[in-house]
């Protein structure tokens, strides 16, 4: 497989497959385009190292397969790629472990730990190691544990487990959130998003307290951190009560259904309800109005956690590493002052 090759199979010149392979930024290609390169990168394990040959004087050289691989778990998304927040962090990892000449092999969800077919693939086509993305519960902390040698774990909640981490944290970034919301003048904030083991609940709620506010149960709304989650928790919301000035979206993915649903109904945002969330994709600064959010480094999330893990594979560090990268809040046009509450 040669970058002449990549480029026939994606329908694209070989000048925007050397882009998107060599980082190149987001302007190298549509997402679509990029996603399809990187689906074939994997597929044929196109080693890096004869990129820049390829390109020279429009040379074909035959290539070597990448001698290492790791594979990426989604340990909370069903569907990743179709996740805008999971997709770019799952690119960072592959962005950057092809800079080191490895190549993700393998790409699963956490519905895929009981598969049999899962066992066949990781025994018959084994890898160096895992990056595991998104919080993971003793399922699939069991399943690392017992076929990874080298693992690191990425996302928002922080991992009870001796594995390498690479986190922004998700409770602090909801604190943020709730004192931006209090510090505008809101006090009835409702939540809807997934509540279990979720610290940026965790920061709700304990913002709320360090106010004095009452943590009201009917401004509460456990949801799948989804689209379909966001709409149909914002219903759920407002067939309880109207007594509420702003909600927090634990996710830009449930903001964006929450934001439909609130217009659905009439509601304008931020003049009727205020609405914020987390994440910070790169749809958000699209949607009308544009999405207030915390920004989160997603892609230095997935280069960051390939570094540390490719460091491990290669004997670079034995103790379990943890480190975390900053947030900072995108104030759009989403939020404003309350309104006042009849």
């Amino acid at each position: 497989m040669t970058l002449k090759d990549i480029a026939k199979e994606a329908g694209v010149s070989i000048s925007t497959v050397s882009r998107v392979i060599n980082q190149k930024g987001a302007s190298a290609a549509s997402r679509e385009v990029q996603d399809k390169i990187w689906e074939i990168v994997r597929k044929t394990g196109y080693s890096p190292n004869t990129a820049a040959r390829d390109l020279k004087a429009g040379s074909i050289p035959a290539t070597h397969k990448a001698t290492r691989s790791i594979a990426c778990i989604f340990a909370r998304s069903e569907e990743p790629m179709k996740d805008l927040f999971f997709s770019a962090l799952a690119r960072g990892v592959e962005e950057e472990a092809f800079k080191h000449n490895y190549i993700v092999k393998h790409i699963m969800t956490f519905l895929d730990i009981d598969n049999p077919s899962t066992f066949r693939l990781i025994t018959d086509t084994p890898v160096d190691g895992a990056a595991v993305l998104g919080r993971c519960d003793r399922q699939m902390l069991s399943f690392l544990k017992k076929y990874f040698n080298n693992v690191v774990y990425s996302g928002l909640n922080m991992l009870n487990a001796k594995y390498d981490q690479v986190i922004c944290d998700g409770y602090q970034a909801a604190v943020s959130v709730m004192e931006k919301l209090i510090d505008m003048g809101h006090t009835n904030i409702a939540y809807i998003g997934e509540t279990k083991n979720e610290n940026r609940y965790e920061g709700y709620c304990a913002t709320l307290s360090g106010h004095h506010f009452p943590l009201r149960k009917e401004l509460i709304i456990n949801t799948p951190m989804s689209t379909e989650g966001g709409y149909n928790g914002a219903v759920r919301l407002l067939e309880k009560t109207s007594d509420f000035t702003a909600v927090f979206a634990s996710n830009d993915m449930t903001a964006i259904g929450v934001m439909r649903a609130l217009q659905e109904k009439k509601l304008r945002i931020p003049k009727d309800v205020s609405l914020i969330s987390i994440d910070d994709i790169d749809v958000s600064s699209y949607l009308t109005p544009m999405l207030s959010t915390i920004h989160i480094p997603i892609a230095e999330l997935g280069q960051t956690a390939a570094k540390i893990l490719i460091d491990r594979i290669e004997g670079g560090h034995r103790i379990p590493m943890k480190i975390s990268l900053p947030f900072s809040l995108a104030m759009r046009e989403s939020c404003a002052e309350p309104r006042r509450l009849p």
